[in-house]
């Protein structure tokens, strides 16, 4: 997986590239919010959120291969639209096809992003 790409997509915030990783049936899962299905549902949800915060930056401590995936965990620096920043730990679970990332699972506490 290319782990990497990911995490520059996100934090550039460039949805197409973001979601060109993703199959076609993906089932994506952020925080506490509901899953969604599907690369249209995903990119409308991230477009949002990334239009709801002025930026963000990942930074990956480590990364396990699994049989079909990936699990990683780090921090993530959140730059709210008044320019305060939240840091919260993260955890991701990836799980792969051969059409790209089938099924994306984000563990992190948001709680307090728009606070």
């Amino acid at each position: 997986m290319m782990i990497n790409e990911l995490f520059k997509a996100i934090d550039s915030q460039d949805v197409n590239l973001f979601s060109s990783l993703l199959s076609a049936d993906c089932r994506f899962r952020f925080a506490n919010f509901p899953a969604l299905t599907g690369v249209a549902e995903i990119e409308n949800f991230v477009a949002g959120f990334f239009d709801s915060i002025d930026s963000l930056s990942h930074v990956l401590v480590g990364s396990w291969e699994v049989a079909d995936g990936l699990v990683c965990h780090g921090s993530v620096s959140y730059t709210r639209k008044n320019g305060s920043v939240l840091t919260v730990p993260f955890a991701n679970i990836f799980k792969m096809g051969s059409a790209g990332i089938t099924e994306y699972l984000i563990f992190a506490d948001t709680s307090q992003l728009y606070t």
